[in-house]
């Protein structure tokens, strides 16, 4: 594997506690304001029987996203509760998948976000989700 898949893009940073996303990322993000902007290269680990990137790697990534987005950043520890996923487009490998999540109502509790996953500015996945903030033991 190519070791600059394993470098932060400049500007970006790598969440500490990814581990089940680097078995598929790694994953960065910045923040850019309230918007969460994410980037992942897209391996040979990531891609299906027709050499597309896979369903489940985009709705992970999407995930992440959208957690990254409601935390602003992961300052608090949150759980999804729902998320659905429309998948527009594909990506190969190689490409540079990015996200960009939001928050669309925060409550007490609960979370509303949105996602766009984008490769060369055409839209690969779109999502939705409701996170969960956790209290604190």
């Amino acid at each position: 594997m190519n070791p600059e898949q394993y470098q932060a893009p400049q500007g970006y940073q790598h969440w500490d506690g990814d581990n089940f996303e680097d078995l598929i990322g790694p994953f960065f993000f910045r923040m850019a304001g309230d918007i969460a902007e994410t980037v992942f290269r897209v391996q040979t680990k990531n891609c299906n029987g027709q050499n597309i990137v896979h369903g489940g790697a985009l709705m992970t990534f999407a995930d992440y996203t959208l957690c990254i987005a409601a935390t602003q950043g992961g300052k608090e520890p949150v759980v999804t509760v729902t998320c659905n996923n429309e998948f527009i487009g594909a990506a190969n490998e190689g490409d540079l998948v990015r996200g960009r999540g939001e928050v669309i109502r925060r409550g007490g509790s609960l979370i509303f976000t949105r996602v766009v996953l984008t490769v060369n500015e055409a839209t690969v996945l779109t999502a939705s989700a409701v996170v969960k903030r956790l209290r604190k033991p």
